[in-house]
C-alpha cells in the first residue's frame, strides 16, 4: 500500500535538505541555494547543488528529494527511509485502514479521470465546435504552441458531451461527480456537466497532475470564471495556477511573480516570465504564500494600479506579515493604471513588464502606504489610531528582531508624515530671513548637502541611484564626486560610508570628499546618527530644490512622450521615477524636516 501523497509532501516539507545532506558532505551557500562535492562520486570541484526541495549533481546526474537521498546514501529501502525521516520530523507514518486504502485508490483513480477530462476538453477546442473559443484565445494574443503547452480546452454546451468522451476510458458517472466534472441531478434528474460552454484551463499540482479546472465564459455572461468545486484532489486555498511550470522556471532563475488571472499567467509565460503564477480566484492565502516561498525567498506580488489593486495589496500584506522572516519576504509591484500583465505584454512586449518588476518595492518600503492609504490623520485621535495600526502591523511579525526593524521604519514614516500641515503641505519653516545669495553658490551648496547625505549613508543609492544621475549638478567637485560615487556603487562589496570614503580617497578625490563633508551648515540627514527616514527626507529635500517642481513636470511629460514613441523600458523606468519624485513634492514628504539647509 502506497503512503498518502499528502503525508509524503508534508514529510518532504519538514525535512530541510541542506541540514540532511550536510551530514554527508560539506555544503557552502551559493546564492539562495547550496553546493558542495557530490557524496555519490569522487570529485574535487563542487558540482552537487542542493535546492529547497531537491538535489542535483551536474557531474554524475544524481537527482532526488530527501527520501531518495537517504535511500541512496544509506542503502535504505523506501519504507525504512520514510521511517527515519518521519522520526526526525516528529511525524507518525500512517498505518492505513481498509477505508483509507480504498480512499487512496480512489484518489489515484481520480488523477486518471482528470487527465482524461483535460485531454477531452483540449481535443474539442480544435474541433469545429470549439472554433469560437480557439479564435478568442488567438485574438488574446496566444500562440498555438502556448495553447497546447497549457492544455487549454473547450467544454461544449451540449449535455452529456464530456461523459461521451470519458466512458470509453472506463470513467463512471460516480467518478466524474467525485472529481467535480459532473454535478448531481435534482429531483431524480440525471447528473449534468459542471462546465458547459466555457474555455477550460486545467489546474495542476506542483507535480504536474491535473486536479481541477477553471472555466471562462465567452461574452459578457456571469460569472466570468468558475472553478471546480472542492474535491478529494482540490482545495482552492492550497494551490496556485501554473505552479508546476513556475517551479521549473524558478529552478532556471526566473523571477517568481504572482498575478491576478489565468490569462495573465499564460501571457507572461509566453513572454518569457516562466515564474508566473496566480491564486485560484481568491485573495492570496497563507498556504499559497508558503508555496511561493518554496519557489523563491522573495517572490513579487503584482497588483493593478487602481483602488481595487491597493486593497488586494493590503490584504496580501496582512496575510504575509505573520509569516515573513529574515529568510523570506515579498516585493510588491504595481501595474500602470488601466493595464494588466496580459494587455501590457501584448502592447509593450516583455520589456514593458520587466520594467514593472524592476520597480517592485520591498514589503518594508510599501507597508506604510498600504496601511495609511485613505486614512485621515488630521486630528490627534486619527493620528493615534494610525500609529496603533502601524505598530500592530509590525507586532504581527513573529521574528522579534525583524518586528522591531519594521516598527522603527513605520514609525519613522509616521513621524515624518505628522510633521505635515493641513492638506499635506509642509509646515512653514521658522527661520530668520537670510541675505540674498547668488544662484551659482546656492546650487553648489545644495549639491554639497545632497552629496554629503550620500557619503554618510550610501545604502540610499539602491533607491536613488537613477535620481542622482538625473540631476544637472554644477561643474567641478559636485559633478566629479557624483560620477565617482556612481562608478563605485555597482561593484562595491560593502555599501557603507567608511568603504565609500576610503575608495574615493584612494582614487584621488580626498579634497572633494573634504569639501562635501565640511561641517558648516550640514543638515541632520548628513550625520552618521541620522535615522533612515531622516536620511531619505534630506536627500529628496535637496534633490527637489536642485531640480524644482516645474522641471519635474516637464521631465514627466517628456518621459510620457518617449514611452509612447519607443516603448523603451528605460523610458518607463524614468517615468516611474519622476512620477514618484513629483508625488513626493506634492505630498510635502521631500521638504519636511530637512533642517539645516544652508541655501
Amino acid at each position: 500500500m502506497a503512503l498518502p501523497p499528502a503525508f509524503l509532501d508534508e514529510l518532504r516539507a519538514r525535512t530541510p535538505l541542506p541540514s540532511l545532506i550536510g551530514r554527508k558532505t560539506r555544503l557552502a551557500k551559493s546564492g539562495r541555494n547550496w553546493k558542495g562535492c557530490c557524496p555519490f562520486h569522487g570529485e574535487k570541484t563542487p558540482s552537487f547543488y542542493v535546492y529547497d526541495d531537491h538535489f542535483h549533481c551536474f557531474g554524475c546526474g544524481a537527482h532526488g528529494d530527501a527520501i531518495s537521498f537517504v535511500m541512496r546514501s544509506e542503502g535504505a529501502a523506501f519504507p525504512e527511509a520514510v521511517e527515519r525521516l518521519a522520526a526526525e520530523a516528529g511525524l507518525e507514518v500512517p498505518r492505513p485502514s481498509p477505508q483509507e486504502a480504498a480512499r487512496d485508490r480512489r484518489a489515484r483513480d481520480l488523477h486518471g479521470v482528470m487527465a482524461a477530462a483535460a485531454e477531452a476538453y483540449h481535443r474539442r477546442l480544435f474541433l469545429p465546435e470549439g472554433r469560437q473559443a480557439l479564435d478568442y484565445l488567438l485574438r488574446r494574443g496566444l500562440r498555438e504552441e502556448t495553447i497546447r503547452a497549457f492544455m487549454l480546452g473547450w467544454a461544449p454546451a451540449g449535455r452529456g458531451a464530456l461523459m461521451a468522451d470519458l466512458r470509453p476510458e472506463g470513467v463512471t458517472e460516480e467518478q466524474a461527480i467525485e472529481a467535480g466534472l459532473l454535478r448531481e441531478g435534482e429531483a431524480g434528474d440525471p447528473p449534468r456537466d459542471f462546465f458547459f460552454a466555457r474555455v477550460m484551463f486545467p489546474i495542476r499540482d506542483r507535480r504536474g497532475r491535473v486536479i481541477a479546472f477553471g472555466g471562462r465564459i465567452l461574452g459578457d455572461g456571469q460569472p466570468k470564471y468558475v472553478n471546480s468545486p472542492e474535491t478529494p484532489l482540490f482545495r482552492k486555498r492550497m494551490g496556485l495556477y501554473a505552479l508546476d511550470l513556475a517551479r521549473e522556471g524558478a529552478f532556471r532563475g526566473a523571477t517568481v511573480v504572482a498575478v491576478e488571472g489565468y490569462m495573465d499567467v499564460i501571457a507572461l509565460h509566453q513572454a518569457g516570465f516562466t515564474g508566473a503564477v496566480a491564486p485560484l480566484g481568491t485573495a492570496l492565502t497563507a498556504e499559497q504564500l508558503e508555496e511561493l516561498w518554496r519557489l523563491s525567498p522573495e517572490p513579487v506580488l503584482c497588483f493593478d494600479g487602481d483602488a481595487a489593486g491597493a486593497r488586494a495589496a493590503a490584504r496580501a500584506a496582512e496575510a504575509a506579515l505573520p509569516l515573513v522572516s529574515t529568510e523570506r519576504t515579498l516585493r510588491l509591484a504595481t501595474l500602470p493604471a488601466g493595464e494588466d500583465p496580459d494587455t501590457l505584454t501584448a502592447r509593450g512586449g516583455a520589456a514593458a513588464f520587466q520594467a514593472v518588476l524592476d520597480a517592485a518595492r520591498p514589503l518594508s518600503e510599501s507597508l506604510f502606504g498600504l496601511i495609511a492609504e485613505g486614512r485621515p490623520a488630521a486630528t490627534p485621535e486619527q493620528r493615534a489610531a494610525l500609529r496603533n495600526r502601524l505598530t500592530g502591523a509590525a507586532g504581527a511579525i513573529a521574528d522579534k528582531a525583524l518586528s522591531a526593524e519594521y516598527r522603527r521604519i513605520l514609525l519613522d514614516r509616521f513621524f515624518a508624515a505628522t510633521r505635515q500641515g493641513q492638506g499635506g503641505r509642509p509646515l512653514p519653516a521658522r527661520r530668520p530671513p537670510r541675505p540674498a545669495i547668488l544662484p551659482a553658490p546656492i546650487r553648489a551648496e545644495r549639491a554639497r548637502m545632497l552629496l554629503a547625505v550620500i557619503l554618510r549613508h550610501p545604502w540610499l543609492l539602491t533607491q536613488v541611484e537613477e535620481a542622482l544621475g538625473l540631476l544637472d549638478l554644477p561643474d567641478g567637485p559636485p559633478a566629479q564626486l557624483r560620477a565617482a560615487i556612481l562608478a563605485w556603487h555597482p561593484a562595491a562589496e560593502r555599501v557603507d560610508s567608511e568603504d565609500l570614503i576610503a575608495h574615493l580617497k584612494q582614487r584621488g578625490w580626498e579634497d572633494a570628499v573634504a569639501w562635501a563633508l565640511s561641517p558648516a551648515g550640514l543638515p541632520l540627514a548628513a550625520r552618521a546618527e541620522a535615522l533612515p527616514g531622516e536620511v531619505e527626507e534630506g536627500f529628496w529635500h535637496f534633490f527637489l530644490r536642485l531640480r524644482g517642481e516645474a522641471e519635474l513636470i516637464e521631465d514627466q511629460q517628456e518621459a510620457q512622450r518617449m514611452l509612447a514613441e519607443t516603448n523603451d523600458p528605460a523610458a518607463q523606468r524614468r517615468l516611474i521615477l519622476l512620477s514618484e519624485a513629483l508625488d513626493a513634492v506634492r505630498r510635502g514628504e521631500a521638504a519636511a524636516g530637512a533642517s539645516g539647509d544652508a541655501a
